[in-house]
């Protein structure tokens, strides 16, 4: 699908994305950052990181939109640590040279339920581009305080090897698929 980001398109402003201006904080008791590789290429592994930090900042266009996500690489979950533990070593991530994984956004563009966030993905001193299916939940307002939330859910791949982590090929897939649950909390009104 084509999205057209003329500049008389109305999907240039943030109408399309029913988002109050200004900066939107993660809520991280509601939000996931996931992932699955294959193994032997029959069987998935599915982990998680348990520790991001992710921000968003809406504007008056969609070109003013702005996501940032840090990812401490240490924090990697998958269920099994003796597989944890080697993922963190130099084999794999290599975490005491490469501690976080960052992304910034550069182009976010859609309507209605679907988005597309394309962003730069940074891993060690490698960065490449990566493009996410964002699929917007809608606006809530939450009961104990009616503070506005918003939910997202992204998803997308990498390849493992643009960012040399080619170890364990034949082993693992160089194919990581992500799988982003976020939640974020609206700008305080001024006056409410």
């Amino acid at each position: 699908m084509t999205y057209d980001n003329s500049a008389s398109s109305p999907l240039t402003t943030v109408a399309a994305l029913p988002l109050s201006p200004g900066d939107w904080a993660l809520d991280p008791l509601h939000s996931a950052v996931n992932f699955t590789i294959r193994h032997l290429g029959i069987t998935k592994v599915r982990g998680r990181f348990a520790e991001f930090r992710t921000g968003l900042y809406v504007g008056d266009t969609l070109d003013d939109v702005r996501v940032t996500a840090e990812i401490a690489l240490a924090s990697i979950d998958t269920g099994n640590s003796d597989r944890d533990a080697h993922t963190r070593s130099a084999d794999l991530l290599d975490v005491e040279k490469r501690p976080t994984m960052t992304f910034r956004s550069t182009r976010v563009s859609g309507a209605g339920e679907d988005w597309t966030m394309a962003g730069d993905l940074t891993i060690g001193d490698v960065t490449h581009p990566v493009t996410l299916a964002v699929e917007f939940g809608g606006v809530a307002d939450f009961p104990l305080d009616q503070s506005k939330h918003a939910g997202f859910e992204a998803t997308g791949e990498i390849r493992r090897s643009d960012f040399g982590l080619d170890f364990g090929a034949g082993l693992l897939s160089d194919v990581v698929k992500l799988h982003l649950d976020l939640q974020f909390v609206g700008p305080q009104v001024q006056g409410a």
